[in-house]
Formats: structure tokens, sequence, C-alpha cells
């Protein structure tokens, strides 16, 4: 689960890293009032979206112009009317893909003095099942910019979990990004309080970019991105109530309140599978036969009727979808279950693109009958290769 900017720095500033003050704008009306809270004389006015890139954005409306979704303003009427101008618009950025994310809320700070701009961050590193840090002296530009053109700039290690943090894992990041004297002691402290809250509140990613380091010699960190562990949410109430429903997709929402495994893709095959290594074969296979899946989607080896009718409502309720392929493998889900749920789910949203069924398993014969028996307009199959196939030539025809 991913936060907002300004959610991620009210955390930091919780566990007494240093931030901007700011405030967060939800209504244009609002704008002003909430500049005029800040000090100033400059005020970074930046939209919120769960994307990175916003500066070097641009907005689909003419009006909003070209200018990207982070400005700068010297006066409070200026940073108003920057708000105005960014709020209920589609700011498009190179993680957005194209259509872009619409802006819900504007964050206002004051401006910073900035001597230099680092990048710092803690993440989970699956291959070691460790907190990694990765920083570099190329704070503001993205990391993956960095690692493919001057790799060198990047130091990464991982934290032991049997000694935490230690303060020479501070010096280490501090000496790499060419601090000196009081600096290095402030930066074993940032990380120490980074790490702490990394750790208490199960993140999976904390990016400060750019980290800077300010002509006083003090750091402070400029941006945040955060995102935690999904499945750790339970013993997170305070995390999991900074949710913002609006940025996530329609379909992966309405399939996490039912315990389905759900991620959109850009093709026109659905897919629904038991089993996520099924799921993942079934996907390359259509790949393998010349089209693209349209989303992952396992149901489950405990799936109910229910579950499977909602799958097939979200997997339908994409546009994008040509044609559905249904794959699974009954062991602990019995296949005449599925069988139900698909014809329920058809007869409840209704069928308007090819349909394969492919079942294998516990009670196989009796999803089979109650397909065949069902009047619907249902392609059968044999394996997945038949099935992959049958879909793909019924789409493409």
């Amino acid at each position: 689960m991913n936060i907002h900017e300004y959610q991620a720095k009210a955390l930091l500033r919780s566990y007494g890293a240093p931030v901007s003050d700011g405030r967060v704008v939800l209504r244009a009306d609002e704008a002003k009032t909430a500049a005029g809270e800040l000090d100033g004389p400059l005020w970074v006015v930046k939209a919120q979206i769960h994307a990175g890139g916003r500066g070097k954005g641009h907005f689909k409306e003419a009006s909003a112009g070209e200018k990207g979704g982070v400005r700068l303003a010297k006066s409070v009427e200026e940073a108003a009317e920057m708000a105005h101008q960014m709020l209920g618009r589609t700011l498009v950025t190179h993680q957005t893909g194209p259509a872009g994310k619409q802006v819900n809320r504007i964050y206002i700070e004051d401006g910073s003095d900035i001597e230099q701009e680092f990048y710092l961050a803690l993440l989970i590193d699956r291959k070691t099942s460790r907190v990694s840090v990765v920083t570099s002296t190329e704070g503001g530009m993205d990391i993956e910019e960095v690692a493919a053109s001057t790799p060198e700039k990047i130091l990464s290690f991982s934290i032991d979990p049997a000694t935490g943090i230690q303060p020479f894992h501070g010096r280490r990041v501090a000496f790499a990004l060419g601090l000196t004297g009081k600096q290095v002691g402030k930066c074993v402290d940032l990380l120490g309080k980074l790490y702490k809250c990394f750790i208490e509140k199960d993140a999976e990613m904390l990016e400060i970019n750019p980290l800077i380091l300010m002509p006083s010699g003090d750091l402070k960190c400029l941006d945040c991105k955060m995102g935690f562990d999904g499945n750790a949410l339970y013993r997170q109430p305070d995390i999991a109530a900074l949710r913002d429903e609006t940025e996530e997709d329609p379909k992966e929402l309405a399939a996490s309140k039912f315990d389905l495994n759900y991620i959109a893709l850009d093709g026109e095959i659905g897919c629904m599978v038991n089993g996520a290594g099924l799921a993942m074969a079934t996907m390359d296979i259509i790949k393998l036969y010349g089209a693209e899946p349209a989303n992952f989607l396992d149901v489950g080896g405990g799936a109910t009727k229910e579950k499977v009718t909602e799958a097939f409502k979200i997997i339908t309720s994409d546009p994008n979808v040509k044609g559905i392929l249904v794959n699974i493998f009954g062991g602990i889900m019995r296949c005449d279950i599925i069988a139900e749920g698909v014809i329920a789910a058809v007869k409840e949203v209704g069928l308007q693109v090819p349909l394969v069924v492919r079942l294998e398993g516990t009670n196989v014969d009796l999803g089979k009958e109650i397909i065949s028996t069902s009047g619907l307009n249902v392609i059968a199959a044999d394996d997945l290769s038949d099935a992959a196939e049958k879909i793909v030539k019924a789409v493409k025809g």
C-alpha cells in the first residue's frame, strides 16, 4: 500500500526526521489560507499522486500548461493560483502512463535553501531477506536513470537484522555522499530514525529523493515516498487509515475486498486461474500463442461460488477484455464450484466476449457437466495449450 508525500512526511516528522513545514489542500478555496500559514518567502506547490516524476510531468488540460506538478511560488496569491490550476486536473508522468492520474490533493510547503541534493532509500531485499540501504550523490534524478548511466555513483548495502541499524551504517552513507564534520553525525542520526520508522511500520520502501544538504549544514528530507506491506496492515491500523482508494485501480480495489489476488495488465484476454504458479503459466502461454493477458487473477485454493462470481465480474468490467480464459486445476478447489460460479456470473452480468473453460482435477466431470448443460456459449478445452490456442483464435479470428 502506498501513501502520499504529505502523509509520509507527517510520519517522518513523528520519528524526528527533518522535513519542511507544509499544509495539505483538498479544495481550491483553502489554498490561500494554507499558504498564508507558512513563512515563505518561497512556497512549493506539489500535486499529490501515487507516482514519481511529478516535476517533469504535464497536465492534460491546456489551462494547466506544461509546468509540471511541482512548482515554485513567490507569494501566497501565486501559490493559491497554482493550487487552483492543479486540483481536479489530470497529471501525466512517466510513471502514470499516458492515462495520467487526477490530482485530488495539493501539498504546499515552505521552500528550502539547497546546497546539494542526494538520494537515500531503504528497501526490502528479497534475495537476502534484509533491509537494504541505497544511496547516491545524484539526488533529484530518477534512480533508474542513474543506475543505467552511472552505476558507480550508487552505494547499496544490507543491514543485518541480528544487529539492526548501527552508527557505522550511517557513517558509510555519509562518507559516500561526501559529508564532513557535524554533517556525518546528522546523517547517522537520520538513518537511524528512518530505519526505526521502516521496521516499526512494516514498510517495504522508504525513498528520500532528494535528501538535501542546506547551507547551514543541516540535512532535510525534501521529498518522500513510502510503501507498506499489505499483509501487515492488520497490525498497522494507523497506516491502513492513510489509504487513498482513489489512487488505486478500481478493479484491484474491488478484488481486494473479496480476498482475490488481482493485478490489471494491458492485454485483451482476461484470466481466471487458481494458484499463482498456474496463473503465471497461463499468462505465459497466452503470450506464446500471440496475445496478451489483461490481468493476473488467482482466485485461491479455497474460493467460494461468490468469490468466483465476483472475480468474473471484475474481469468483464475491463473494457479491454476481448476474451476470457478460465483455467482451473481442482485440488483444494473443486471444479464444480468454479463451474457454478462462472454460470452465476454470466447470468448476472452477461457474456459479450468468447469464453474458454479448461477444468481438471477434483469433480472435473461434474464441473464439465454443469457447464455443458448450462446453455451458455462456452468453448471447452482439454488442456492448457488447447485452451490458450482456442481463446487466442477466438479473439483474433
